[in-house]
């Protein structure tokens, strides 16, 4: 029986349905203006796709996926250099160099596809994984074979979705956990968040706003984005090959075009010292979430003056005075994050090897590979 369910593999914003809003409303990060984002300033190395599921002629199913070619890259990042690093970065290059995401790497956070309520869940993913099985050929014929198929964030709850036929040669598993900070109704100021915290914990806050007397923050027009780009590219870097794994570095403009397409649902702040750029964070605004993005610093003053720390404190402090419900401060840092008051929310993601053998194994080298993350949860509020 023929399905009324169909797909359409988009390679442009240009081309998406002119209702695809109205099914991304509920995050900014599958919305046109977003996308638009990843059209002109993805990484050198990821190629993005639009996925359209259709019941009938209805727009039922919206889907991100992002194609990295880790061969581009000559660092998968410097702060690992072990055996156990080396090994690890053979076997991606080797074997796992092509992979097919379904969702957005740049991101922390389900931002992978979105289903209509007035639809059947099952057929529309179904329907995506016809789309994945599509795409997968068509980069076969670019002479980009799919190695690894991974499917990313979601939460426990959305896993029993895809207990179907389609998605069972998929290995579950679970990385480090997104840190997502919960915004207290009764605070109404920085002030209010600090009088919640220990004494511990708010003599370190303290000592941080100490440490930064001299440092003035600023929020960057467009214009001043795109007059630094060069320093901010440098700092941005600087942090981005100190992590333990990436699959992608931006791009030099990727701030700029941010700017450019969500004007102020992105806010930029640099962090100056004698009127010199030596730090800067970047957060969007996503309905009631303000979700964290990427940073850089100079690290010689990082240290001295708890630059990071400082900027951490600011988030909260904005997210307060704007009345947010959530900030997301995704991976990373898991420890300092925590010692602000961030908990840890279990994340969960799929993923399939095109190799038999190794998809039958892929369990074992999974927990083998998997840089792991030790630390300490804090808990810094009195109550």
């Amino acid at each position: 029986m023929k399905s009324n369910y169909s797909y359409q593999i988009y390679s442009s914003v240009t081309q998406l349905p002119e209702n695809w809003n109205q099914l991304a409303h509920a995050t900014l990060f599958l919305s046109r203006e977003y996308l638009a984002v990843l059209d002109h300033s993805s990484p050198t190395n990821m190629i993005c796709n639009y996925i359209g599921i259709f019941e009938n002629e209805d727009l039922v199913g919206i889907a991100l996926t992002q194609f990295l070619d880790l061969n581009y890259l000559k660092s998968f990042g410097n702060r690992d250099r072990g055996v156990k690093s080396l090994v690890r970065n053979i076997i991606f290059k080797k074997f796992s160099s092509h992979i097919l995401l379904i969702g957005n790497n740049t991101l922390t956070g389900q931002n992978a596809i979105i289903i209509s309520k007035k639809t059947n869940q099952t057929e529309v993913l179904k329907t995506l994984n016809k789309a994945i099985v599509a795409l997968k050929e068509l980069f076969k014929n670019k002479g980009k074979k799919v190695h690894l198929c991974t499917l990313k964030d979601f939460l426990e709850n959305d896993l029993s979705l895809f207990k179907i036929p389609e998605f069972i040669p998929y290995l579950r598993f679970s990385t480090q956990p997104n840190m997502v900070f919960p915004l207290r109704k009764n605070w109404k100021t920085e002030e209010d968040y600090v009088a919640n915290l220990s004494k511990k914990y708010r003599d370190q806050y303290k000592r941080s706003r100490k440490k930064a007397t001299g440092i003035i923050k600023k929020q960057l027009s467009l214009e001043e984005i795109i007059a630094q780009e060069d320093v901010i590219y440098d700092l941005y870097y600087h942090v981005a090959q100190s992590a333990p794994f990436n699959t992608f570095f931006l791009p030099k403009n990727h701030f700029t075009v941010f700017k450019e397409q969500l004007k102020e649902n992105f806010l930029f702040y640099g962090y100056f010292e004698n009127d010199k750029l030596i730090g800067f964070n970047t957060i969007i605004k996503n309905g009631s979430d303000l979700d964290t993005y990427f940073l850089g610093y100079d690290d010689s003053i990082q240290r001295e003056k708890m630059l990071y720390l400082n900027m951490l404190y600011d988030m909260i402090g904005y997210a307060i005075k704007e009345q947010f419900e959530t900030i997301i401060f995704s991976r990373t840092a898991l420890e300092i994050k925590s010692s602000v008051g961030a908990t840890p929310l279990k994340m969960y993601g799929m993923m399939r090897h095109d190799n038999k053998f190794i998809n039958s194994r892929l369990d074992f080298f999974f927990r083998h590979l998997e840089p792991e993350t030790l630390w300490k949860e804090r808990h810094p509020f009195q109550d």
